[in-house]
């Protein structure tokens, strides 16, 4: 029987797309994965390929362990062999994943849990290498460039679209929704097709957008897809332009181009086709200019 490794990641598409190369190295090492992670992200996380299994997870709320349904009433429960926390610098990460008892936990070191042995935590670090060198202090090599996902057997709802993400995924503000929208309108005049997207929650911020670019809003694709689906969107799109890093992670994940913006918090975030930066403060021609140097190079 293999090994278990359950596998705290209890964050949004982002923060799973960021864990995509070390969940890969563990599943590769030959043990069988359990992700602890929100539910909702349960088809992002089958296009891994790492997982064998989820723990609905929100937060760093207690984990039920063994998973439910697995437990034998007959026999009691195998105890845990690994907790690998890709979550958090800790502790509390660490201590969620200490209450499931498991015989090992590998995690960050932290000086409020001196026994757990571990890398440093450096703090300017990318979660995608943050997450493979600390599998590769416990001696199990990850690849950092092992990001890509496989397109879902599913119909892209808009294909070859330029994708218009306004929300933040809460990370921050958004950029302001008007020039989200100068956007659109500017790039619609160029003849290109559009797509806006969102959860259901950005739905009316997605909705204004299209409003205030004098769009229809059937192009408005919030809270109206599934994740495979917009997954699929995204994989066909012929770019992201996106107010949530976890987008433009996701974009990364298909090798779709894609520029980031964000609100005016003093952030910077990449314009991922040309390993420039983008500035939060930055006026809609800005964005415009980018998107159109990222379609004449046809990056993919």
């Amino acid at each position: 029987m293999s090994m278990t490794a359950l596998v705290l990641r209890s964050q949004g598409i982002g923060g799973l797309l960021t864990a995509v190369p070390a969940l890969r190295a563990l599943r590769r090492s030959g043990l069988r994965v359990v992700l602890a992670c929100p539910p909702e992200l349960s088809e992002l996380a089958a296009l891994t390929g790492a997982v064998d299994r989820l723990l609905p997870a929100g937060g760093l709320g207690p984990l039920t362990w063994p998973v439910p349904g697995e437990q034998d009433g007959d026999h009691p429960p195998l105890p845990l062999d690994l907790a690998v926390n890709l979550h958090g610098a800790g502790p509390q990460s660490h201590r969620v994943l200490l209450a499931t008892l498991p015989r090992s936990l590998w995690a960050y070191a932290h000086e409020a849990l001196p026994w757990v042995k571990g890398p440093r935590w450096n703090p300017a670090e990318n979660d995608v290498l943050r997450w493979c060198r600390l599998l590769e202090w416990h001696g199990v090599p990850a690849d950092p460039e092992d990001l890509r996902l496989p397109t879902p057997m599913v119909a892209s709802p808009a294909p070859g679209a330029v994708v218009l993400h306004p929300g933040a995924g809460g990370a921050s503000l958004p950029w302001p929704p008007d020039r989200f929208a100068e956007v659109a309108r500017t790039l619609s005049e160029e003849g290109l097709p559009l797509a806006i997207t969102g959860n259901r929650r950005e739905r009316p911020m997605a909705l204004l957008v299209a409003t205030r670019a004098v769009l229809p809003p059937q192009i408005v694709l919030a809270g109206r897809t599934s994740l495979r689906e917009l997954c699929a969107l995204v994989a066909g799109a012929r770019l992201v332009i996106s107010g949530d890093p976890g987008m433009a992670q996701l974009a990364t994940s298909y090798g779709t181009p894609s520029v980031v913006v964000s609100a005016p918090d003093g952030r910077r975030h990449p314009v991922l086709h040309e390993g420039a930066t983008v500035r939060s403060h930055i006026a809609a021609g800005d964005v415009v200019r980018a998107a159109e140097r990222a379609l004449a190079a046809g990056v993919r």
